[in-house]
């Protein structure tokens, strides 16, 4: 147990250096800059930004016991409360462990800035002397009872909500009335106000409802590796579909609107081409921004492009590939949930800077924290998820406020995180900062080297396929569907895409076979040999551009098509057109209305073009700020500097009178003022006088505000004021 003080700054020196370490790791803002000594570090405590930070982190239970101990004390907490006597005074060492109590004769006091942050504790009014009005509470249950239904029903709902209300319109004028007469309630400039005593007694002497117990947590059970197969299963899922998007996004690049983001239409394409739903594809395609594997390519007419990266992205095998994109989510600081809502100012666009929500990243960390806590084979509900949010952050989360907790379950789900609501291995580490691709890649199923190829022009593949086979069929065949197995279908324009890829239909025949355990189907053999057949027989050169084809019925059909019209096609030769657009462009528009060309050198030789692909650039990596925790070693350090500054302002000065007066900034100035105000103590302070010379007197503070203090100075308690820019620096007397 502490021992008991005189002030918050006695209480602080009274700490031993493992105390002080500990308040320090709680709250590491009171480490930069070091504090000169105790003194200072006690008035950092007790400023009001620093409080504020230390209650936003509190969870509900301590903040609860603060409330009660700011309300009546610490003896009087656990009837608040409904708890135990040794439950409410662990809470109370732990919130003084924090420097948010302080350990005074008559019992735990809280900070001063606490009850400056905590204005309304368990939203209960101001105290009946502050409203200038005495205490009726005693009588207010027997008032109670004598309202009338319209008033008790007011009453009902101001009770555990919020003490202030305003009373607006004829009839609730008269409620108003009634209140105020029957004394519980008190007048105000915009409506009234429930007294703290009359609350109180109200909730018969009870803060909260529910007490200090945290929600139940959920009890169905799951097989482990049910829930990592689950999350293989949606991590291959998101990989195809990041895979698809990019494809087709490098074929044909959407453009990147006026306002920045993808148009609505593009987001529509998107969606059917991936075969999912607006939400799931806006979460693929701001995935795949976060990752980097997509940006603006920056040009006068500008679109969206596969980045550098992306080269080096597909080149990784599989469980490297999830990890990238995992981690890109676990850090953006973007809210793929937010595209394509409606705002005031019109819909969100998918990649648009209206989807970046900074909150997002840490509410990420604080749902995957609470599954983590669970145990491993418990299936956790978004209710529980969303209470506990509410539960641990209850002042950055009050009751009522969106935690979002559905939007990254459904993510995490989505990217394989967590598999049929739980944690997965792979999510474990990833929150851990551990290996993720390891723990993805020994939750993935077994890599299979072999296709089941049917005479309907379908392939199917029992599992995973390797790289190779993998690659083979993304260019060769298109996916039909989905699911424990991946049906592919081979057609004209997907045997096309792979011979205009550079492979022969020999070698497209021959890699098939391989893969095949059972023989080749003729319909795909006629398929590969009719599209090679006739592919290539169009050839597209330079002079300015020329098309040769022998078969010149291909050729009329050519120059008639009204589709080519843009590309001026005129026959020079019974097998010869030309062309005045360049021969890429050539070659494009062919391919896009069902032609088979192919590019040829001036020695007549086929040319493969389209390897190079268009790439943007890949974008710089933009951390956000944040607040690193600070190391045992920094800690340490810090406590030996305020050590040896309580060393030298223990000293006396030369010419013995008072203590040595250390520069203290403004901000902890005005803290040290305010704490002596309200402790009614003197203090030596240091100021400088209007024509710099620097002067010292013992002085008793009675108001600080507005840049100014007020008090009595020296032996005669003689009033004067200081601006606090003047003062150089306070010291306990």
């Amino acid at each position: 147990m502490p021992r008991s003080a005189r002030s918050f700054a006695d209480d602080m020196r009274a700490r031993s250096d493992a105390q002080l370490h500990a308040l320090l790791a709680a709250r590491p803002d009171l480490t930069r800059p070091a504090p000169g000594d105790v003194t200072s570090l006690a008035a950092r405590a007790a400023t009001r930004g620093s409080v504020q930070r230390a209650l936003d982190l509190l969870p509900a239970d301590r903040l609860r016991v603060l409330e009660a101990v700011l309300v009546a004390g610490a003896d009087a907490a656990p009837a608040l409360l409904g708890a135990s006597k040794r439950t409410v005074q662990a809470a109370c060492r732990a919130l003084w462990d924090q420097a948010l109590l302080w350990r005074s004769p008559e019992g735990y006091r809280p900070a001063r800035a606490v009850g400056e942050v905590l204005s309304s504790p368990a939203r209960l009014g101001p105290p009946a002397r502050e409203l200038g009005v005495p205490d009726l509470s005693q009588a207010a249950p027997a008032a109670y009872a004598q309202l009338s239904d319209g008033a008790r029903a007011a009453i009902d709902r101001l009770l555990w909500r919020h003490p202030r209300a305003g009373f607006d319109g004829p009839s609730a004028t008269g409620v108003l009335e009634e209140l105020v007469s029957a004394g519980l309630v008190v007048r105000t400039d915009d409506g009234g106000v429930i007294p703290r005593e009359t609350g109180l007694a109200l909730r018969d002497g009870r803060l909260y409802q529910d007490g200090i117990t945290p929600p139940s947590p959920p009890t169905q059970r799951l097989l482990a590796h049910d829930v990592d197969a689950a999350a293989a299963g949606a991590a291959l899922e998101l990989l195809w579909r990041v895979e698809t998007l990019l494809r087709s996004w490098e074929d044909a690049a959407p453009r990147v609107l006026r306002s920045g983001g993808l148009s609505v239409r593009d987001h529509r394409a998107a969606a059917t081409a991936l075969d999912a739903d607006l939400p799931l594809a806006a979460f693929v395609i701001e995935l795949a921004y976060a990752a980097r594997l997509v940006a603006s390519n920056g040009d006068f007419e500008p679109c969206w492009l596969p980045t550098t990266a992306y080269d080096d992205w597909a080149d990784s095998d599989t469980a490297s590939r999830w990890e990238v994109l995992a981690t890109a989510w676990l850090r953006t600081t973007r809210a793929p949930s937010l595209a394509s809502t409606s705002t005031d100012q019109g819909t969100i666009n998918v990649l648009s800077a209206e989807v970046g929500w900074p909150v997002m990243r840490s509410r990420r960390h604080d749902v995957l924290s609470i599954l983590a806590g669970v145990d491993r084979s418990v299936a956790v509900p978004t209710e529980y998820v969303d209470a506990m949010l509410h539960w641990q952050r209850p002042l950055r989360l009050p009751e009522g406020a969106p935690t979002r907790a559905a939007d990254v379950l459904r993510e995490a789900a989505w990217l394989g995180v967590t598999g049929r609501g739980v944690l997965s291995t792979p999510g474990r580490a990833l929150l851990a900062g551990e290996d993720a691709a390891a723990a993805m890649s020994a939750a993935m199923p077994a890599q299979v080297d072999h296709l089941l190829l049917q005479a309907d022009l379908t392939a199917v593949a029992p599992g995973p396929l390797t790289e190779e086979l993998q690659a083979l069929m993304q260019v060769a065949a298109d996916v039909e569907s989905r699911g424990g197995a991946t049906v592919y279908r081979f057609t004209d324009k997907s045997i096309r895409r792979a011979l205009d890829a550079g492979r022969s239909a020999t070698d497209l025949v021959e890699q098939l076979r391989v893969a095949s355990p059972t023989p080749l189907p003729q319909p795909l053999e006629y398929l590969i040999s009719d599209v090679a057949r006739r592919h290539g027989q169009t050839r597209v050169g330079t002079a300015s551009c020329y098309l040769r084809n022998d078969d010149t019925a291909m050729l009329d059909a050519m120059t008639s098509d009204r589709n080519l019209s843009a590309l001026q096609l005129r026959k020079i030769a019974p097998s010869v057109v030309v062309s005045p657009a360049h021969p890429a462009t050539v070659l494009e528009m062919l391919r896009q209305h069902g032609y088979s060309p192919v590019a040829e050198g001036q020695d007549g030789q086929v040319v493969h073009v389209g390897g190079s692909r268009a790439r943007a650039a890949t974008p710089r990596v933009s951390e956000p700020p944040r607040l690193d925790a600070v190391s045992d070693d920094l800690i340490d350090d810090v406590i030996a500097h305020v050590r040896r500054g309580e060393e030298t302002a223990a000293g006396r000065s030369s010419n013995g009178s008072g203590p040595r007066i250390p520069s203290t900034d403004p901000t902890v100035t005005l803290a040290m003022l305010q704490d002596a105000a309200a402790d009614g103590t003197e203090v030596w302070i240091g100021y400088s006088d209007p024509g710099g010379i620097l002067h010292r007197t013992l002085f008793r503070p009675q108001r600080a505000d507005g840049g100014r203090v007020t008090g009595l100075v020296g032996a005669g308690r003689e009033p004067r004021t200081f601006s606090i820019h003047r003062i150089t620096g306070v010291a306990p007397a």
